[in-house]
């Protein structure tokens, strides 16, 4: 069986920023648990940082709270943990929250905290993809379950 990096707060872990998890229905997360070993991480969490806490948004290359503080290093060394783990439980993919400043790839909010999605990944997803992982959105959680069935067969 695969391992699988995966944001914990899909998991429904409470870390995410208000204190609450972002969990997936008992169904997805049951079909996850069938086709790979679950690695959690929450690399907001790992990095330092409290839950709950002031909502961030990548802007200019940096991590900025809603109070204007400056997070990026803390979300830099959770981005190392998620690859430390990557790396230790041989992940070759993984299940990120989408649009996060640390796990969302592909679409990210612009720091204008006003909603609003530009392209770009968070700042583990960016990590983990340099290092060759192939990283999916929990709405693309379908198209990783099929690919996990194809490699089985």
């Amino acid at each position: 069986m695969k391992n699988l990096l995966i944001s914990a707060c899909l998991l429904g872990f409470e870390c995410k920023y208000s204190g609450g998890s972002n969990a997936l229905d008992g169904e997805k997360l049951a079909a996850l648990k069938e086709s790979f070993r679950l690695i959690p991480v929450c690399p907001e969490s790992a990095g330092g940082l409290p839950t709950p806490r002031p909502p961030s948004e990548r802007r200019d290359g940096k991590v900025i709270n809603k109070l204007g503080q400056d997070v990026t290093e803390e979300y830099r060394k959770g981005a190392e943990t998620a690859l430390y783990l990557a790396r230790r439980y041989g992940c070759a993919c993984a299940l990120l929250k989408e649009r996060s400043p640390s796990c969302g790839s592909g679409e990210i909010y612009d720091g204008s905290f006003t909603g609003t999605l530009v392209p770009g990944d968070g700042t583990a997803a960016q990590a983990l993809k340099a290092r060759g992982l192939r990283i999916y959105g929990e709405g693309e959680l379908e198209q990783l379950l099929s690919l996990s069935k194809t490699e089985e067969q």
